[in-house]
């Protein structure tokens, strides 16, 4: 496999897919500095910030936030990394515009750059995100069929309420879905041109879809 230390990842694929599993996964057995713009405009909505009140919107009816907000945000926060160091990008870009800021951002890094797009079909999709409750207290996630609480709406974890997010609604999923092949697939087409792409089913379980990456990852030249 490359150099771990020298790559820049940037994770792609629809809402869904397990991008944010892999990354998880992957930062920890890479070592790689994480960065989840799903995580950094969560934050930015819980403290109440300009960039979180503007955000909330667009998030809760499954559109993506506009560029300038997410690259502002992406930029503050790879400014703060050691840019030897590498990356994992998560949700980011998700858009053409997005992806010609990110090279101007990452100008005079030498590290490998690579894109990993994890395909999944949007049945299955639709299937993953419909079923997950989350925990209003504590943040924990389950699902009704493949991870489901002991007890019905309870945490147990923490005993808290457990609710559907608004953008894991079916309605406001295909809503994503749809913006998603509007807006972020045309990126899958400029990565390829760039030779730094590769592609993965997210069929399978979490262990199998990780080897499937890891072993993309092991092929890039």
């Amino acid at each position: 496999m490359s150099d771990a230390a020298a790559l820049q990842i940037v994770l792609l694929g629809p809402p869904g897919a397990g991008k944010g599993t892999q990354a998880a996964l992957l930062v920890r057995r890479l070592g790689l500095p994480h960065v989840s713009t799903g995580e950094l405009l969560r934050t930015e909505i819980a403290h109440g910030s300009v960039v979180g009140q503007s955000a909330k919107g667009f998030i809760e009816n499954g559109q993506l936030v506009p560029d300038e907000l997410v690259v502002e945000l992406v930029q503050q926060h790879l400014s703060r990394l050691d840019c030897g160091a590498g990356f994992l990008l998560d949700g980011f870009p998700r858009s053409t515009v997005q992806a010609t800021e990110l090279c101007r951002m990452t100008l005079g890094c030498d590290n490998k750059f690579v894109a990993a797009s994890i395909v999944l079909a949007d049945d299955e999709i639709v299937r993953r995100l419909a079923g997950r409750r989350t925990c209003v207290s504590c943040g924990a996630i389950f699902h009704l069929e493949f991870e489901p609480s002991l007890h019905q709406d309870v945490c147990d974890k923490c005993g808290g309420a457990l609710v559907q997010r608004e953008d894991d609604r079916e309605d406001v999923i295909q809503r994503r879905l749809r913006v998603y092949r509007r807006e972020t697939e045309p990126l899958l087409d400029y990565y390829r041109t760039k030779d730094c792409m590769i592609e993965i089913s997210g069929d399978g379980s979490v262990d199998a879809v990780h080897q499937k990456l890891l072993d993309g990852l092991g092929m890039v030249p």
